[in-house]
C-alpha cells in the first residue's frame, strides 16, 4: 500500500478554515482532515460532501452512521471505520450490537438497518452496479428509490476519506482509539 510522506507545507486558507470551524465544533481537528487539508480541494470536497450527506440525504442519524460504516467497512479503512463507530456510539445512538456486527461482516439485528447495509456494501463493492433484485429487497422494507441515491452520496464521501486514508495513514486519534479496528 502506497504511503505519502506528506510535508510541512504551509496550511492555506481553505483548509486553516474548516481546521478552525472543526476545533470549534469537535474540540480537535482530527489526523485525517490534517493529511487531507495538504489539499484543500480535497479537504473542501469532502466536508461539504459530508455536511451534505448529513442534511440532505434523507436519512436519520443512526441511518447515515450505517451507510458510512458500511462503506468504510467494505473499503477496509481502520481510520474511518474506528471513527464512525465512536461517532455511532457517542453522537448517532446507534445501538452497539448494529454497529458491531457491521464492523464485524456479520448480520445487522435490525431488518431495516441490515438492508441498508447490505445495500450500501453491495454497491460499493460493485462500484455502483448491482442487481434489480437487490434494490427491491431494499425498497421491501421500507425505503425509496430516492434512498438509493442517498446512499451514492454517502459511498462518495466516504470513498474521499478512505482512499485519502489508505495513501496517507493518518495516526487514530485518541478520542476514536477505543474503537480501533481492523478487518
Amino acid at each position: 500500500m502506497a504511503h505519502l510522506k506528506l510535508g510541512n507545507d504551509p496550511v492555506s486558507p481553505i483548509s486553516q478554515a474548516i481546521f478552525d470551524n472543526t476545533q470549534k465544533t469537535l474540540g480537535f481537528v482530527p489526523n485525517m482532515y490534517k493529511s487531507m487539508g495538504q489539499n484543500p480541494a480535497l479537504l473542501d470536497t469532502y466536508i461539504y460532501g459530508y455536511n451534505s450527506f448529513r442534511a440532505n440525504s434523507g436519512f436519520n442519524s443512526v441511518e447515515q452512521e450505517v451507510v458510512f460504516l458500511s462503506v468504510a467497512y467494505e473499503n477496509n479503512c481502520e481510520y474511518c471505520t474506528a471513527a464512525h463507530s465512536f461517532i455511532a456510539d457517542k453522537m448517532s445512538k446507534v445501538p452497539t450490537e448494529v454497529t458491531n456486527a457491521i464492523r464485524d461482516g456479520k448480520q445487522v439485528p435490525d431488518l431495516k438497518l441490515a438492508a441498508l447495509s447490505k445495500l450500501t456494501r453491495s454497491l460499493t463493492a460493485n462500484r455502483g452496479n448491482v442487481t434489480q433484485d437487490e434494490v427491491d429487497e431494499f425498497l421491501a422494507v421500507g425505503y425509496t428509490e430516492a434512498h438509493v441515491l442517498g446512499i451514492i452520496a454517502g459511498i462518495a464521501v466516504k470513498t474521499i476519506s478512505n482512499y485519502s486514508n489508505h495513501n496517507t495513514n493518518p495516526v487514530l486519534d485518541d478520542a476514536f482509539a477505543g474503537r480501533a479496528w481492523k478487518k
